[in-house]
């Protein structure tokens, strides 16, 4: 008797669990954009972007900046790395935002200068920690570059004391480039 109720227990559990919907992806979606992330939980990518790589020889330096617009937003990366090849192509690798001025990140929306004209301003500071661009491939023959990005700006808000009265914080994550053509240039 405890064999065929064990054997019942069973088969029901078995078809209990036959039942249960489990959730299944039926789409993927990919972006045609040649850049993208999430800001502020929200999705965003490119209308326009541009980029390059220069070659400094007197600091023996590669400069790689990419700009991309879309939606009166903008994010902006700047990533200097040292070398003394003179190349169009960029080293693979992960950087990470630090006291140095070699990755620059910035995350910028549009504000009326004094003259009343639209300019696009940094939207915060990325603190050292708490930004990082990773080059995952470049192709040195077609100028393409891909890689991903993520960061998180900081805006102190101030009273009319000067005292900090509260934190605006933009998290920019799950960014990628891929295969942004860029110009190569060398001075």
């Amino acid at each position: 008797m405890k064999k065929i109720s064990l054997i019942a227990i069973l088969l029901s559990g078995i078809l209990f669990l036959e039942n249960c919907k489990k959730d299944t992806v039926v789409a993927t979606s990919t972006s045609t954009s040649l850049m993208i992330a999430n800001i502020k939980d929200s999705t965003w990518y490119t209308d326009t972007v541009t980029s390059s790589l220069t070659y400094n020889a007197a600091a023996k330096t590669k400069t790689f900046i990419c700009e991309g617009t879309g939606f009166s937003k903008r994010i902006s990366i700047s990533l200097t790395k040292s070398t003394s090849i003179n190349s169009s192509g960029f080293p693979l690798g992960t950087y990470t935002v630090d006291a140095t001025p070699n990755l620059q990140l910035a995350y910028l929306t549009p504000q009326k200068n004094s003259e009343g004209n639209l300019v696009y301003t940094p939207n915060g500071t990325v603190a050292a920690g708490s930004g990082t661009v990773v080059v995952t491939a470049v192709d040195s023959v077609k100028n393409q570059i891909t890689g991903t990005y993520s960061f998180t700006t900081l805006v102190n808000n101030y009273d009319s004391n000067g005292n900090v009265v509260s934190v605006t914080i933009a998290n920019i994550s799950g960014g990628g480039f891929n295969k942004v053509p860029y110009t190569f240039k060398s001075n």
